[in-house]
């Protein structure tokens, strides 16, 4: 499976209101955040960003082999998230965060990727699956 275009979060209004307003757990050494969104015009049921702090890995190198790495574990893992979700009802942004101190091998990235997918495959579907109450 690609990464395409479509499926890559870039609004930056959606981005911050993740960090205010969105759900999250994590899957050592990453830290998975999700917020459904309005879709623009998308056929893919998530879109997904990934952040590596600067504060922990001051070069750009470091942060740049990181983020290539966590894209690919998405890519090669994301069906696990995509067979949850109903396109139709809603998109949701998901950003992954990485929190380790220290770069760890890919193994373990994609490992705790799949976990983490697989996981939050689970929560979004119990939450489609819930009736919604309105408030009166």
């Amino acid at each position: 499976m690609r990464f395409r275009r479509e499926e890559r979060l870039k609004s930056w209004s959606a981005i911050g209101r993740m960090f205010k307003e969105g759900q999250s757990f994590g899957q050592y050494p990453l830290r998975f955040v999700w917020l459904p969104v309005e879709p623009e015009n998308t056929s893919f049921p998530a879109q997904f960003t990934v952040s590596v702090p600067k504060k922990k890995f001051k070069k750009a190198v470091d942060r740049n082999r990181l983020r290539r790495q966590i894209r690919e574990a998405y890519r090669l893992n994301k069906q696990l998230l995509y067979r949850n979700l109903d396109p139709s009802q809603k998109v949701y942004a998901l950003m992954v965060i990485y929190v380790a101190k220290e770069t760890v091998e890919y193994t373990e990235i994609e490992t705790n990727m799949h976990r983490g997918l697989r996981r939050l495959g689970k929560i979004l579907r119990d939450q489609q699956n819930q009736p919604t109450q309105k408030e009166e």
